[in-house]
């Protein structure tokens, strides 16, 4: 049964450290700032953080960041203008970077979930980024051998989940979340609003509930709509 509540610490209870955590978002889009705020709170640290990109500014991925509590990051995207709290980590040696391109890691998380065992990817080939690795012609294409990404948890952000965990993603907010959800042990969301089951057309769900474990209503709770969704 999926937990729903108004309680972010609630949410992410039971996080735990040397955890590998997915964090949904493109940039500030779909970005569950509000459960990394609980998550730094919590207090579990020596994190692997999965993510398209290594923070912007000084809030959400970037504060936990800030917070010392990452050990390792995996992201396409870890250099941008505002990502000044990964740049003096890094260049302080505090913390490990693997750069993975952006379409490879969105199909790592795919296979994950999928019970993908590994694919071929062309993407990399040749590059340092493929050095050292396992690598095959297929049809006269040079590939790249790659491994699916798995999480311990998730941490992404919806739009409105009713009251099964059903998702709704809105715009570019539904970027990574979906396929995060589906390669985590443990997925918690954060939502704008929670309604009754049967107000969102099934056709219309993004992330079903089988794939859903803890929703947080950011109504309920009083922090109003997300910028994440």
């Amino acid at each position: 049964m999926v937990l729903i509540t108004n309680d972010a610490q609630a949410a992410v209870a039971g996080i735990e450290d040397g955890a590998t955590v997915l964090v949904g978002g493109f940039g500030m889009a779909g970005m569950p700032t509000v459960l990394i705020d609980a998550l730094i709170a919590q207090g579990a640290t020596n994190l692997t953080i999965v993510s398209n990109n290594a923070g912007n500014g000084d809030t959400g991925l970037a504060a936990l960041l800030a917070a010392g509590r990452v050990d390792r990051i995996i992201c396409s995207f870890p250099r941008q203008t505002d990502s000044y709290v990964f740049d003096e980590l890094y260049r302080a040696g505090r913390i490990d970077l693997e750069v993975v391109p952006q379409g490879n890691l969105a199909e790592r998380m795919r296979a994950a979930g999928a019970g993908i065992g590994a694919f071929y990817s062309p993407t990399g080939f040749g590059t340092d980024l493929a050095a050292g690795r396992e690598s095959r012609t297929i049809n006269g294409r040079d590939y790249v051998l790659e491994y699916p990404i798995h999480g311990d948890v998730a941490l992404i952000g919806a739009y409105r989940s009713d009251r099964m965990g059903n998702l709704v993603y809105r715009k570019t907010a539904r970027n990574f979340g979906p396929v995060m959800a589906t390669a985590a042990d443990l997925t918690i969301v954060e939502v704008s609003e929670v309604v009754e089951t049967g107000a969102i057309d099934p056709e219309c769900v993004v992330t079903p509930s089988i794939y859903v474990d803890r929703v947080l209503d950011l109504e309920a709770a009083g922090v109003g709509v997300s910028e994440a969704s």
